[in-house]
């Protein structure tokens, strides 16, 4: 098949304008190609369905051989990539994405692909499965206003953009803040003067006890339960039009509650919510975390099938 010359030109022409990918810039995966590819490619090349042997999920999959016997990415080289082949095509049967599937690629992205490939086709790990690193703090101007390392990377990011920082906060603000963020309520007009008092006079010492008793607070697994809550779609009814009371759903509720406010590690915390009754030797909370498998709507409509709700 013979390819364009777009497939191969540094210097674009749109409409009028140039396009001109800097010499020195390379692409970026993550901002520039990845939207791509989800947008335009993944329903017919992702994880469910592989047309052609083509799955666009990973580098290590891009790059085996098709059923044509191509390869729909070779790195280094667009020339010898189906892929960058398969955009051009102007035949509606063979061009990709499929007229009936996505909106055709801009001359803009498929550039953005020829020359991602031509780059070596760096395909990152999701940062999920990356090693964690612990990052240097960036050098700042205004050394003497970072407090600990957090502060270096926000001032870095607030010089780079020629903001000057807020002044720090009263002690009332700062008390306020800190109790609508870790429980969720504002403080007491009891517990703004008492706190006010020790801020003023035990500067550093009394911020970190002040967070340490918010953290100790029942209320503190409350707030942030909320959030684990809202996903597993904990109700006290039912839904739908029936809406059915469910009258121990709050022990769900409360398992999740507590397993925050005694700091459970987050993989125990999940093994007994999908498999707590399986663990060896489970004890009542651990099968009462499974709770989590019977959350969102529950519709009763034409009956229900007993063996559903069997353990």
């Amino acid at each position: 098949m013979t390819k364009s010359p777009a497939h191969f030109v540094g210097v674009l022409v749109l409409a009028g304008t140039s396009v001109i990918p800097s010499a020195f810039a390379e692409v970026d995966f993550e901002t520039e190609v990845r939207p791509i590819l989800a947008e335009k490619c993944l329903l017919c090349h992702g994880p469910d369905d592989e047309k052609g042997g083509l799955r666009l999920t990973g580098i290590d999959f891009a790059v085996r051989e098709l059923d044509s016997g191509d390869h729909g990415i070779v790195p280094g080289k667009p020339e010898a990539s189906a892929v960058i082949e398969r955009i051009h095509a102007e035949d509606p049967d063979e061009v990709m994405p499929p007229p009936d599937k996505a909106e055709p690629l801009t001359v803009q992205e498929k550039e953005t692909l020829r020359r991602w490939i031509a780059e070596g086709a760096e395909w990152p790990k999701h940062w999920a499965y990356t090693d964690l690193e612990k990052p240097e703090p960036p050098a700042v101007k205004r050394a003497d206003w970072v407090r600990n390392p957090i502060d270096a990377f926000v001032l870095a990011r607030l010089e780079e953009e020629g903001i000057a920082p807020s002044p720090p906060a009263d002690a009332v603000s700062l008390i306020r803040r800190l109790h609508v963020d870790l429980v969720g309520l504002p403080p007491t007009p009891d517990e703004v003067e008492r706190y006010r008092r020790s801020l003023e006079t035990g500067g550093d010492a009394a911020v970190s006890q002040l967070i340490d008793d918010l953290l100790a607070s029942d209320r503190f697994g409350e707030r942030w339960g909320r959030h684990w809550l809202d996903k597993a779609r904990y109700a006290d009814s039912d839904g739908y039009e029936k809406d059915r009371n469910r009258p121990d759903a709050w022990r769900y509720r409360d398992w999740v509650i507590d397993a925050i406010n005694d700091d459970l590690p987050f993989d125990r915390f999940t093994i007994e919510q999908f498999a707590g009754d399986l663990l060896p030797e489970a004890d009542p909370d651990q099968v009462l975390a499974t709770a989590f498998n019977r959350q969102t709507l529950t519709n009763t409509e034409g009956g229900t099938d007993k063996e559903q709700w069997r353990r």
